[in-house]
């Protein structure tokens, strides 16, 4: 950039306020909504994504760096680059009524880990890792299984400790695992007794057709009202043959988010992509929009 938009950008004296945390902004929220702009993206629901702007008189100009972290089996190198580009643009959006002599370059995967070939680094990358990402956390959870067999100890629990891990790398701490059997008045009771003092409780299981899934109507049973958006947003995530027949559902018991997921571990997986989005806002507005 120009001198003098270096100069106005570093005193915080643009036009348009401060570009910097503008920008910051604008990065997290690209990287989140990846899927929604690359066709072949996969939706993930991301741990953290940090972005970190640094002005370089040299040049004159500004380094940016996103840096996303995720546990999945797709990489996230995606959003970490659409991070870092619309943060630039962002830079550039509000740097141009003072200065159009700007130029956005280099743009690049610089490092990476994790994934089938592990560690990766740019040719022309300073050998240091990155700082690591900033972990947020969101609020206090319950996670609840639903099954009969699972109860009886006939099959191991695997939704509940998968629901689990991803509620931790949204940025949840859980509280409480807890096993019930498909019996509707004992998942009121635990429901009940799961909200008190916790931010949400995340049921899987039983929201099925069989006569033993009463999941949904424990849940509405208990809530003091239904929050129908969630239960249509995991419908349209799941696959387009069973999708349908899934029952989940929402609500609100006081100011606790209550939701019901599927017991599969692809369900599990769709409502988390979901709710990485969703349940933070829910859980905010819940609470009168106070933190």
């Amino acid at each position: 950039m120009g001198r003098r938009a270096f100069a106005l950008l570093k005193s915080g004296r643009l036009p348009k306020g401060d570009a910097i945390s503008l920008a910051q902004a604008a990065g997290v929220m690209a990287a989140k909504r990846t899927p929604d702009l690359l066709p072949l993206c996969h939706p993930i629901a991301l741990d953290s994504v940090d972005v970190e702007i640094t002005l370089d008189a040299s040049l004159p100009g500004a380094h940016v760096r996103c840096t996303a972290a995720v546990a999945a089996k797709t990489g996230v190198e995606m959003e970490a680059l659409m991070g870092a580009s619309v943060a630039l643009l962002c830079l550039y959006d509000l740097l141009k009524p003072v200065d159009p002599v700007l130029e956005i370059v280099a743009v690049r995967l610089d490092y990476k880990s994790g994934g089938k070939k592990g560690f990766w680094t740019h040719p022309k990358h300073v050998k240091t890792p990155p700082k690591a990402a900033k972990a947020v956390h969101l609020g206090n959870a319950v996670v609840i299984t639903v099954s009969d067999r699972a109860f009886k100890k006939i099959y191991r629990d695997e939704s509940g400790p998968a629901l689990a891990a991803g509620l931790q790398r949204i940025g949840f701490s859980i509280k409480k695992r807890i096993i019930s059997p498909d019996d509707q008045r004992t998942i009121e009771a635990h429901i009940r007794r799961a909200a008190r003092g916790v931010d949400a409780v995340i049921l899987t299981g039983g929201t099925g057709l069989s006569s033993r899934d009463v999941t949904p109507e424990a849940v509405m049973a208990v809530c003091d009202r239904i929050i129908p958006g969630i239960g249509e947003s995991l419908r349209a995530s799941g696959g387009p043959k069973t999708a349908a027949l899934s029952r989940s559902v929402a609500g609100q018991l006081g100011k606790c988010v209550i939701v019901a997921l599927p017991g599969s571990g692809g369900g599990v997986r769709d409502g988390l992509c979901v709710l990485g989005d969703l349940l933070p806002h829910a859980i905010h507005i819940a609470k009168d929009g106070k933190h």
